[in-house]
């Protein structure tokens, strides 16, 4: 007998009925005895939305970027699903909400993600890939050294391509780790004493756009700064060439002499903040008492601007401090910058600042795409599935900074999820078309259309082919 079966019941059929749809007589509601429910997963889908996503990525040309870096090591004519129709269903199953893999075993039959899959998928009467076929495929072929290296880089390659669209004019990158905590014997799992769990410490490099450059998990116990050069080098390496203003923000675990002395060969400028010590402090010595006179129910603000060289530093550098004085508070909070801005001390503080949208964006990838699911076992199956995650993030906000009209430009990943994916949709297929007629809620036509047409401007126009003349 199956040990499983309490739990495929609940799944859709695939025996005898290849398309999902259900068989079995129309369920009743009391409150209303005119209502039937009725279950057909081939003829309607939930997530109408990722058509759209899917419209972006091929004029952006992305997914298909796969068949050029990743190798298939599958051998024979087995193959029912190539490399690249594989990759978008690893990629849009989490985009949409699916984190898990078991997933699969209902979305191979969804209409929405069989056409945005491509491929075989597509065709009448076939499926996307299983739950096994995609398990075997992100644990098994993508999680090779050559192709877990690639699809590192793939997220860089993807913002590369954007950029050829909309040209870059300043280059801000914002540097910051995350927590994912982990469950049971995970390889690589460690407590850590900052967060306070079981975890991995994963590690992101941000765009200001809130494209993810780079990503990187740890093991739970590494330094928040462990690596920092695996994940910053490559992406200042693509960069070189581009004669832009380039800067660099972190926190205080990143405040690293040789990450100053990197920063500063490459011609970044930076803000780095530094933990206070006796000496910082010295240095504004004259600002810690307390203002005279009736304390004011604003803050009391005060900037201060001094060189400094700590003892690991093999030259002195300008701190930027920051003093604030609150009703009710004994003591000031006080707060230092290392930098090379030649800004205002007061510029320089809110130049910094800005890098709290790093941490939005990484609560955006915890709640829209939740890449903090990393259920495998092994270390590097995890990895992979962070890079996955990575790379449906990035598709996600490309659609939401490239594509979306201005009266919906401040929808988060999340609300893109619930709102514009989350479509109900009803599916008829035709001898040459298939229709998708869409619930009109949250998401109308005319919104739609402006989508779809902001993305069709995206597209770099063919190439022109020129013959040449007889001579």
């Amino acid at each position: 007998p199956c040990k499983t079966r309490g739990f495929c019941q609940f799944m859709p059929c695939r025996q005898g009925n290849p398309m999902g749809d259900c068989q079995n007589e129309d369920l009743r509601v009391d409150f209303d005895s005119r209502l039937k429910l009725k279950f057909v997963g081939s003829q309607v889908t939930s997530d109408a939305g990722l058509l759209a996503y899917r419209e972006l990525d091929e004029a952006l040309g992305l997914t298909e970027m796969g068949a050029d870096v990743l190798t298939d090591s599958r051998q024979g004519r087995n193959k029912q699903h190539q490399l690249v129709p594989l990759l978008r269903q690893s990629i849009y199953s989490r985009l949409a909400g699916y984190e898990d893999v078991n997933d699969a075993e209902r979305l191979c039959v969804d209409p929405t993600m069989r056409h945005v899959v491509g491929g075989r998928a597509s065709q009448p009467e076939k499926q996307a890939a299983s739950t096994s076929e995609v398990g075997r495929f992100e644990t098994g072929i993508l999680s090779t050294k050559s192709n877990l290296t690639a699809l590192m880089n793939l997220s860089g390659r993807w913002i590369d391509n954007v950029h050829r669209r909309r040209p870059l004019k300043e280059l801000i990158l914002d540097l910051d780790s995350s927590v994912s905590e982990t469950y049971g014997r995970q390889q690589g799992t460690a407590y850590n004493g900052h967060f306070e769990c079981l975890c991995y410490h994963p590690l992101f490099l941000f765009n200001r756009h809130g494209d993810l450059e780079s990503a990187m998990l740890r093991r739970g116990n590494k330094a928040s700064a462990k690596y920092w050069r695996n994940v910053l080098l490559p992406v200042i390496e693509r960069y070189r060439h581009l004669s832009i203003p380039k800067f660099f923000r972190g926190d205080a675990a990143f405040a690293i002499p040789a990450l100053y002395r990197v920063l500063e060969k490459e011609g970044y400028r930076y803000a780095v903040r530094l933990k206070s010590n006796a000496v910082l402090e010295r240095g504004i010595e004259h600002l810690l008492t307390r203002p005279v006179g009736r304390p004011s129910h604003k803050p009391k603000v005060f900037f201060h601007s001094f060189q400094y060289q700590a003892k690991s530093w093999q030259r002195a550098r300008r701190v930027v401090a920051k003093i604030e004085w609150h009703a009710g508070e004994l003591f000031p909070r006080v707060g230092f910058i290392v930098t090379n801005l030649r800004k205002h001390s007061k510029n320089v503080v809110k130049f910094y600042n800005g890098r709290g949208t790093a941490e939005q964006w990484i609560k955006e990838g915890k709640n829209a795409v939740k890449w903090t699911k990393l259920s495998c076992r092994t270390f590097k199956d995890n990895q992979t599935r962070l890079q996955l995650f990575a790379l449906a993030y990035n598709l996600g906000n490309f659609l939401r900074r490239l594509a979306l009209p201005k009266p919906v430009r401040h929808w988060s990943l999340t609300t893109l999820r619930e709102k514009l994916i989350k479509i109900g949709a009803k599916v008829t297929r035709h001898s040459k078309y298939v229709s998708f007629q869409l619930a009109e809620v949250a998401v109308t036509r005319s919104l739609f259309a402006a989508i779809l047409d902001r993305i069709a401007r995206l597209a770099l126009p063919p190439p022109v082919l020129v013959s040449a003349r007889p001579t």
